[in-house]
């Protein structure tokens, strides 16, 4: 799967990567992207735990949301619809079962 962004200042930009607990899948896109030019990545843990939850001003920052799993876009959005207007989702069918960087 290629993903192509047209690459200018103008247009940068803030890709967040989300997964089940932000050890292995999150963190290891983040670091991959980050060495896009123009671009500045994050990772962040999204489960039912009151410390892993995304802060809304996470959300408010990216403006392409990339989630491992459906399950996770499907909770995204229910917990921060208001937020998520406008925002792209890009599912990218992770399963967890990869060390980071595939080590």
């Amino acid at each position: 799967m290629s993903f192509k962004f047209p690459v200018t200042a103008a247009s940068s930009k803030h890709f967040i990567f989300i997964c089940s607990a932000n050890n292995l899948r999150s963190p290891t896109a983040e670091q991959v992207f980050s060495m896009w030019p123009i671009t500045e990545t994050d990772s962040m843990a999204f489960n039912e735990s009151p410390d892993q939850l995304p802060s809304t001003e996470q959300i408010g920052w990216a403006d392409i949301v990339f989630v491992m799993e459906d399950a996770h876009r499907i909770k995204l959005s229910a917990k921060y619809r208001k937020y998520l207007n406008g925002k792209r989702f890009i599912c990218l069918d992770t399963p967890d079962k990869y060390e980071f960087m595939g080590a």
